[in-house]
């Protein structure tokens, strides 16, 4: 079993935790960078796509899917976890499991009008600091008010890491997802 076959957050596993990937969807927009929200079917409040593990995919494979089926969006994943967060996933009503989830950015490239989950969801574009105000989780909330795409040529640090790089090797610190 690789490393990404199963990415720990802190507590997984410990009492029942459940793991989750999710898929940070975002695009460059005319005044910065955007955030593809979308809304859970049970409640109607705003999240980003996530579920659970698939056998034979990785964890951004599955994030990927996610993004796929309940926002119909596509593009490229960074394989990178950006950020996990964790929140009470309501099974029924009166039954609940705690879920750890690793999230990976994706650079939307399309937006299907068709896809598997289109007439249970909304999905809305908003800028970070708006999205990171509309989501329930505050952990998901520091994730999206943070992140920073990645820089064009290299692949992203995962958040909270120091880096020294910038395209021009001139050196200096940026993060980015």
């Amino acid at each position: 079993m690789g490393w990404q076959d199963k990415i720990t957050a802190q507590g997984a596993d410990a009492g029942g935790t459940r793991m989750q990937y999710g898929a940070l969807c975002w695009r460059r927009g005319n005044e910065g960078t955007e955030v593809l929200l979308i809304t859970s079917r049970d409640t109607g409040r705003w999240v980003i796509p996530k579920g659970w593990p698939m056998p034979g995919l990785s964890p951004e494979a599955a994030a990927a899917q996610e993004a796929w089926e309940e926002a119909g969006a596509s593009g490229l994943m960074n394989p990178l976890c950006i950020g996990r967060y964790g929140y009470q996933k309501c099974l029924s009503v009166t039954s609940s499991v705690p879920c750890a989830v690793a999230v990976f950015g994706m650079r939307v490239d399309k937006l299907a009008k068709s896809f598997p989950e289109v007439k249970e969801r909304r999905r809305k574009w908003f800028s970070l600091a708006e999205a990171s105000t509309l989501v329930a989780e505050p952990d998901l909330s520091v994730i999206i008010a943070g992140f920073l795409p990645p820089i064009g040529g290299r692949a992203a640090p995962i958040s909270g890491d120091d880096d020294d790089a910038t395209p021009n090797g001139a050196g200096g610190s940026r993060k980015g997802h």
